[in-house]
């Protein structure tokens, strides 16, 4: 669930008249799977510490904490410390990392993923009411599953069911959300295109197969 832009710029206001530090989690949202390098980006906010991890080094163990100068050099020497500070292996993977996103523009290429996804999800909404809504951000998505669009019920086993059904044409998806009635989209953003629509296929076919059969 997207947070809402003005939301993020009035809690910035809000900070930073009580002395209050930000910090944006973009531990998932970072490293281009919404469209920007830093998902807090979209609200032009500017956060007094950001953490980071998984992204950040391809699946090697390390994560990091970026911030304000102000903020970061207040602690003395040896005050902050990790289980995998430090690791060379991780920390070549990181730099490695950065230098893909870079080359092959991966935030600009989640932006395609995602008007890709969004098309496909809304096209399914319009033909299936077991869709209750739709939330894109780059190639970060969610499909809310719903029993009745007035009342918003949950649709969990639904849900469940397709997950069931995806995987056992070949593809993997998870569920998310409160209630557990929402799909998530996980691609890689070094998915070719000829994969992520025969990964939509499934997920689509999925999805009508067990509308079909409520």
């Amino acid at each position: 669930m997207p947070a809402p832009l003005e939301f993020l710029r009035k809690l910035r206001k809000v900070t930073e008249q009580h002395g209050i530090l930000l910090i944006a989690d973009e531990i998932q949202t970072g490293f281009g799977r919404t469209g920007k390098f830093f998902a807090i980006e979209h609200s032009g906010v500017q956060p007094d510490l950001i953490t980071v991890a998984k992204s950040l080094a391809a699946g090697f163990p390390l994560s990091g904490v970026i911030g304000r100068a102000q903020v970061m050099d207040a602690p003395d020497p040896g005050g902050l410390g990790g289980t995998y500070a430090g690791n060379p292996v991780a920390c070549t993977a990181g730099l490695a990392v950065m230098d893909v996103m870079r080359d092959e523009k991966l935030p600009e290429r989640a932006a395609r993923i995602g008007s890709v996804v969004e098309e496909r999800m809304q096209s399914w909404a319009a033909e299936q009411k077991l869709v209750g809504d739709v939330r894109v951000m780059g190639a970060m998505a969610g499909m809310e599953l719903v029993r009745d669009r007035d009342t918003k019920e949950a649709a969990d086993k639904e849900t469940a069911r397709i997950v069931a059904v995806a995987r056992e044409k070949g593809l993997i998806i998870l569920r998310a959300g409160t209630h557990h009635n929402v799909v998530r989209t996980l691609m890689p953003l070094t998915i070719p295109d000829e994969q992520l629509e025969e990964g939509l296929d499934m997920l689509g076919a999925a999805l009508q197969e067990v509308a079909a059969a409520r």
